[in-house]
């Protein structure tokens, strides 16, 4: 498991969950492909589908966003996948 301090706070993520963070992160302000970011967790043993990748993002969303409901930062682009802020 990885630390994040966001605002003053220490969230715990997962694995799975550091590494979208972290491939969102690189890729800020774009729209990445579900599948880039299945990639980036197909190098666990775990098994990993976009159900799989659906719950890690609400997951992440819960941790970090004020209104998960309502996400500003990471962000569903419809088609695509997901991006880290406004996609461009």
């Amino acid at each position: 498991d990885s630390t994040l301090t966001y605002r003053d706070e220490k969230i715990q993520l997962s694995k799975n969950e550091f590494r979208i963070l972290s491939v969102l992160l690189k890729d800020k302000g774009k729209a990445v492909s579900r599948e880039k970011l299945m990639q980036a967790l197909w190098e666990t043993d775990s098994f990993v589908d976009e159900n799989t990748l659906r719950v890690l993002i609400r997951r992440l969303r819960q941790k970090i966003e004020t209104d998960p409901k309502n996400p500003k930062l990471i962000v569903t682009v419809f088609g695509i996948g997901y991006t880290f802020g406004e996609s461009q």
